[in-house]
């Protein structure tokens, strides 16, 4: 398994992470701030392609040039990510969308996975960079760019974390696919064999570096919540 799969990905199911399992005093869940021109993205199968309609519609609301084949288009690649991200556990998954003056659009989603590393393989980060590296420069279209890097970053008031960037080919829905910048950071859960995955992508390539950046700012908000409170996501249920 490379550092970026999850047990979904490997045909396992949903990774389980009781209170029981993890150490005392370890982390029970995250708070991460998105910007306000972004929304959350509605994961549960009974209400999200409502959801995403209705945001959609709300997004294009006035615009007249924006005709309904396109609607219907964002529409059912919305659905396709969250349908996606529902399906390899993710505890939680924003997006944003907006439309240009010539009828285009800027899209971006980001999704929050988790991850166990398996018994008796190493936890060390620079390990699983290293790892994720490899992987990384054998399957990105963007090998040899800019686009594509791996890193240790350290993050006030988190640590250490990996960053990792590219740009792949993706299969959007079935349909054919689009050339896509991808950008992962990884969190580990103090205390745990557990990672945290912060996964971002747009397909808007030719603002690939401005959306890095917010893709950065995001990842940097990020910060883990001891104890029940009010605010931010649990592990237990991704609430």
């Amino acid at each position: 398994m490379t550092p970026l799969e999850t047990d979904e990905d490997k045909g396992h199911g949903h990774m389980t992470d009781t209170a029981a399992e993890r150490p005392a005093g370890s982390p029970t869940g995250y708070r991460i701030n998105f910007p306000k021109s972004w929304w959350h993205l509605d994961l549960d199968p009974s209400t999200r392609d409502a959801s995403i309609r209705r945001r959609v519609e709300k997004v294009a609301a006035g615009r007249d040039d924006i005709g309904r084949e396109q609607l219907d288009s964002l529409v059912r690649e919305l659905r396709g990510t969250t349908r996606e991200a529902h399906a390899r556990g993710a505890l939680q998954a924003a997006g944003m969308l907006a439309f240009l003056t010539d009828g285009s659009t800027l899209t971006a989603t980001t999704v929050v996975l988790r991850t166990e590393i398996p018994e008796g393989e190493p936890t060390d980060l620079h390990r699983l960079m290293v790892s994720a590296g490899v992987h990384n420069n054998r399957n990105s279209v963007g090998r040899g760019t800019g686009a594509n890097t791996v890193e240790i970053m350290e993050v006030p008031g988190l640590g250490s974390v990996g960053r990792m960037t590219s740009v792949e080919d993706v299969d959007y829905a079935g349909r054919a696919t689009v050339r896509t910048g991808m950008h992962h950071v990884v969190v580990p859960v103090p205390g745990s064999r557990t990672l945290l995955i912060i996964s971002s992508s747009t397909p808007n390539i030719t603002m690939l570096d401005e959306f890095f950046e917010v893709f950065d700012a995001i990842a940097g908000t990020f910060r883990f919540r001891e104890g029940a409170g009010p605010e931010g996501v649990d592990f237990e249920n991704g609430k």
